[in-house]
């Protein structure tokens, strides 16, 4: 069983919902990202989301393109992702990591190089935003050899028929963009949300998890009533920009403390 799947299946015993933190690699500090990190998981992050930079993040809104470009003018790249995620293992065993990125710095960096030295630092599962599942079946197949999870998006616009290619093709779980357009756009509706997550689980054996436009505690509590887990990305991006080196670290542990005490409000009444 993967760390993720354990994770979850913890979680669902407990009648707990995974809280889901993403970070930008390298930003807003370089030497910054495995404190982070720690203390997210120490605060009780369940699954770490790392972003990986890339110069034309297509998907993202203006706080994380701003991130990622803060990432590379510090010469973030591939190896340097790798190598946070090695010094995480170090001093963290079981807290899942998903990089989560584009293409491009996948296949410049080499497909099959890539997948060995992510399984090799202890990376769980891979989310790459612009490979849809259809298109991509060998791919998914080599991580799932390597032992990592191809985490695949769904978005309010899917078909029925793009729902059962990502059943088909991922695992770990699947992430359902609950607003249309990028990251950090728009108002959350948390109806629709509650609207769409059956009809995904009717073709996708594996837990669902939100994200987009979740901001504070009280949206992550009225999406974690619905789905299996929470993802939250824009909102800590936007509070670590604004921290000094020395704070950010404890910043992002107090943010990811209130979010997952709200989360477990929801204790057993949603198991």
């Amino acid at each position: 069983m993967s760390r993720i799947a354990a994770v979850f299946e913890a979680l669902k015993a407990q009648g707990r919902k995974a809280l889901i933190p993403y970070i930008t690699v390298g930003d807003p500090y370089a030497d910054a990202t495995v404190d982070i990190m720690l203390a997210m998981a120490k605060a009780g992050a369940d699954i770490i989301e790392l972003g990986v930079p890339f110069s034309d993040p297509m998907a993202d809104g203006p706080v994380i393109q701003r991130a990622a470009e803060r990432a590379l003018a510090k010469g973030i790249g591939m190896r340097e992702v790798l190598a946070d995620v090695r010094a995480f293992r170090a001093k963290n065993a079981a807290t899942p990591v998903v990089l989560m990125g584009y293409a491009n710095p996948i296949e410049r960096y080499g497909i099959d190089r890539f997948v060995a030295d992510a399984k090799a630092a202890g990376v769980d599962g891979v989310l790459v935003v612009d490979y849809p599942p259809e298109e991509c079946e060998a791919f998914a197949g080599t991580l799932r050899a390597a032992g990592l999870d191809p985490i695949f998006l769904l978005a309010p616009t899917s078909t029925e028929q793009r729902m059962k290619d990502v059943g088909r093709v991922a695992s770990g779980y699947v992430y359902y963009v609950s607003l249309k357009g990028v990251t950090g756009a728009g108002h959350l509706d948390t109806a629709e949300v509650a609207r769409m997550v059956p009809r995904i689980r009717g073709h996708v054996r594996m837990p669902v998890g939100v994200g987009f436009g979740i901001r504070d505690a009280q949206t992550a509590k009225a999406v974690g009533a619905v789905a299996d887990a929470v993802v939250i990305g824009t909102a800590i991006v936007q509070l670590l920009e604004t921290q000094s080196r020395d704070n950010v670290a404890a910043a992002g542990g107090r943010f990811i403390a209130d979010i997952r005490s709200a989360l477990d409000e929801l204790q057993g009444a949603h198991a």
